[in-house]
C-alpha cells in the first residue's frame, strides 16, 4: 500500500510538471498577438459540472486580484450567516415611559451597510407607534460593533472624496457619502445639502462667470478641510451662470454624524420632541428594546457587493463575519482570519499565495491564484448553483458587464466578477457556451498594458468560449499540486466498502425532507461520514447529476429538518434544507 501511495503522489507531481501550461491552439494564438507576456497572465478555464480543464496558465501564481477578491468575502459570508440573513440595527430607550417621555434613546449598530435616509420616517414613525412622544436627553449612538480606523477615505489614490475610498463604520449611513446640489440663483451659486444640519459645514467661494458651460466655466473646485472636529466643503473655481443644477456624492464626514442629523430632523418633523445632543456611548445596562430595523437580505446585498463592485458593502462582509467568528468588535484581522477560516474548511485557497487584506480589492497588498478562484466558484456553484450565479454581473444586462458584451455573443451567456486597478484587468466567474457546457472562467492580467490589451484578451477569449467545442478534456485531479492531493487511504482504494448506514437511493424517491451537507464528485470521505454518525445523524448518499449528495435525514416536516440544521451548521457550513 504505501508503495503504491508513493507510486501515485510521484506521478501526480509528474503531471503537475507538465500540467503547468494547458493551452489550446487558439488561445495560445490569442495570447501572442495580444502583446502582453505569458507571464502576466493567469489563466484557468474548465467545466464547472464535469472538472475537465479548457485551459490553464500560470494557475499557481500570485496575482494582484483588485475587486475579484470580493468573491471570497461573498462566498464565505454566504456559507456562514445564508441567504436570508439580514443586519439589524436595534432601538433602545432610558428613563421608562412617563407620558410618552424617554430619558435617552440609544442606537446599537451591527455594521448593516445599507442603511440609508430613506429608511428614517419609517424608523421614527415605529418610535411613535410605540408610544415615544419626546426624548428628554439625548441620543446615543452605540458603534462599537466595529473597530476601525478614524479617517474617512481609505486614500488609495488621489481621488480621496470619491465614494469607491469610503472607510466602513458599524453605523454606516448613505453608504458613507454626503450629497449636496449646487444651482445659480440670483447671481450667485446656491449650496443646498442632502441632510441639513451641522455634520459638515460649507465655504462657498464659486465666482459666476458669463460664458457657456463647458470646460472650466463648467467644473468647480471641490475639497474638503479636515483640520478641525467638522469638516469644511470648500466650493472654489468659476462656474457659468448657464450651467444647471448638478448633484455631487463626496466623502465628507462622519457617517453616523449624518446618520444622527437625518434622525434628528425626522424626529421634528413628526412631532416627537427632541432638545439634546448627539453621544457616542454603548447601550447600557436596564435599557429597553423599543425597535429594530433590518437590513435587505444577504442574498441582495451580496449581489449588489459583485454587481456594482460596491467596496464599502465588501468591507462590511468581511468585518461581521469577523465579529461572528472572533467575537465584536470586529477589525480588519478578525474579518481576514474569518473568510479564511471559513473557505479552508473546505480547503479552497492557496493558503501560501493568499492575502485578503480588506477584502475588497483596493488594496496593492491582496493576492489569490487562478486555482483558488477557480475552487471557490466550483464550490460556490455545487452549492448553490444558479441562485449564487445570479449574485454576479450578468453579461450585457447589469453589473460592471452590463455594456462591455451588450452586443457580442457573450450576451446573457456570462456571470462575472471583474477587477480594475492600474495595471490590473481581472475577470472571473461561469460562461455558458453555445453547447450548453457551464464553464468556470478566471483571466487574471496583472500588465502596465492590461487595461486595453488585458481587457481584449478576455473578451476574445469569451467570445471564444461561446462556440468552443471540448476536443482534449482534462481531468482537474492531474493539475492539483503535489502538497494539496487528498490523502489515500483503504478507504480511498476501495478496499472497504460503504457504511452500514449509507444508502445509495434513487433521486425519483418520494418527497421528504433531508439536510443536505455535502455534495461530492467522488465518494466522501470516511472521516466525515463518521462524524455524522457519531453526532447521532443518519445519512443516506444519493447519486445525482454525476454528484454523491449527502443527505441527513428525512425528517417528518420542515420544523424538525430546521431544528437537525442548527446542530449540521457546525458541522458543515453550507448545509441547508432540501425536500426530496
Amino acid at each position: 500500500m504505501i508503495k503504491k501511495i508513493h507510486l501515485l503522489l510521484l506521478i501526480s507531481l509528474l503531471i503537475t510538471a507538465l500540467s503547468a501550461e494547458r493551452l489550446p491552439p487558439a488561445l495560445s494564438n490569442m495570447i501572442a498577438k495580444s502583446g502582453l507576456k505569458s507571464s502576466e497572465l493567469g489563466i484557468y478555464i474548465k467545466e464547472t459540472k464535469r472538472d475537465k480543464i479548457i485551459a490553464a496558465l500560470n494557475i499557481d501564481n500570485s496575482f494582484l486580484p483588485a475587486s475579484v477578491i470580493k468573491v471570497y468575502s461573498a462566498y464565505a459570508i454566504l456559507l456562514e450567516l445564508g441567504y436570508e440573513y439580514r443586519w439589524a440595527t436595534n432601538f433602545y430607550y432610558t428613563g421608562g415611559y412617563n407620558n410618552g417621555a424617554i430619558g435617552d434613546l440609544i442606537v446599537q449598530a451591527q455594521g448593516d451597510p445599507t442603511l440609508r435616509n430613506s429608511h428614517i420616517p419609517s424608523i421614527v414613525k415605529a418610535l411613535k407607534k410605540r408610544g415615544i412622544k419626546k426624548i428628554k436627553r439625548n441620543i446615543v449612538i452605540d458603534r462599537e460593533y466595529f473597530k476601525v480606523p478614524k479617517r474617512d477615505s481609505s486614500h488609495f489614490d488621489k481621488n480621496i472624496y470619491s465614494a469607491y475610498n469610503a472607510m466602513p463604520d458599524a453605523l454606516m449611513f448613505n453608504e458613507h457619502v454626503s450629497r449636496f446640489s449646487l444651482y445659480p440663483k440670483g447671481g450667485k451659486y446656491q449650496v443646498v445639502k442632502q441632510i441639513p444640519g451641522s455634520s459638515y459645514k460649507v465655504s462657498n467661494n464659486i465666482k459666476v462667470v458669463n460664458g457657456s458651460c463647458k470646460g472650466s466655466r463648467a467644473t468647480p473646485i471641490i475639497t474638503v478641510n479636515h483640520t478641525n472636529a467638522t469638516p469644511i466643503l470648500q466650493l472654489s473655481g468659476k462656474l457659468s451662470k448657464q450651467c444647471k443644477k448638478r448633484s455631487y456624492r463626496y466623502i465628507i464626514t462622519k457617517p453616523y454624524k449624518e446618520f444622527y442629523e437625518a434622525l434628528k430632523n425626522e424626529l421634528r418633523r413628526q412631532g416627537i420632541s427632541y432638545k439634546g445632543k448627539m453621544k457616542l456611548g454603548k447601550v447600557i445596562r436596564g435599557a429597553k428594546k423599543v425597535h429594530t430595523h433590518y437590513s435587505d437580505t444577504l442574498e441582495n446585498i451580496i449581489s449588489k457587493t459583485s454587481k456594482k463592485s460596491n467596496n464599502v458593502f465588501a468591507r462590511h462582509l468581511l468585518l461581521t463575519l469577523g465579529a461572528k467568528i472572533y467575537g465584536a468588535p470586529a477589525n480588519l484581522n478578525k474579518g481576514r482570519r474569518a473568510v479564511e477560516k471559513i473557505l479552508n474548511r473546505y480547503h479552497l485557497l492557496h493558503s501560501s499565495e493568499t492575502c485578503i487584506d480588506n477584502g475588497c480589492g483596493l488594496s496593492r497588498e491582496s493576492r489569490i491564484t487562478a486555482r483558488s478562484m477557480a475552487k471557490v466558484l466550483d464550490h460556490a456553484y455545487k452549492s448553490y448553483g444558479n441562485r449564487w450565479m445570479q449574485t454576479l454581473s450578468i453579461a450585457g444586462k447589469d453589473g460592471t458587464i452590463r455594456r462591455r458584451f451588450a452586443h457580442t455573443k457573450v450576451k446573457n451567456r456570462a456571470w462575472m466578477k471583474t477587477g480594475t486597478l492600474n495595471r490590473v484587468k481581472n475577470i472571473s466567474g461561469y460562461l455558458l457556451s453555445k453547447s450548453n457546457r457551464l464553464y468556470t472562467v478566471v483571466i487574471l492580467v496583472n500588465s502596465k498594458r492590461a487595461k486595453w490589451m488585458g481587457a481584449k484578451l478576455q473578451n476574445d477569449i469569451m467570445k471564444w468560449l461561446v462556440t468552443y467545442k471540448d476536443e482534449t478534456p482534462y481531468d482537474t485531479q492531474d493539475m492539483l499540486p503535489i502538497e494539496s492531493k487528498p490523502k489515500k487511504s483503504l478507504w480511498d482504494f476501495g478496499k472497504i466498502g460503504l457504511p452500514t448506514s449509507t444508502i445509495l437511493i434513487d433521486a425519483r424517491d418520494k418527497k421528504e425532507y433531508f439536510v443536505q451537507v455535502g455534495s461530492f464528485t467522488t465518494t466522501p470521505s470516511k472521516d466525515f461520514l463518521e462524524r455524522l454518525t457519531t453526532s447521532g445523524f443518519h445519512y443516506k448518499i444519493i447519486k445525482q447529476q454525476g454528484y454523491n449528495k449527502v443527505m441527513v435525514g428525512p425528517y417528518k416536516d420542515s420544523i424538525e429538518a430546521t431544528k437537525a440544521l442548527k446542530v449540521l451548521k457546525l458541522l458543515s457550513a453550507g448545509a441547508y434544507i432540501s425536500e426530496l
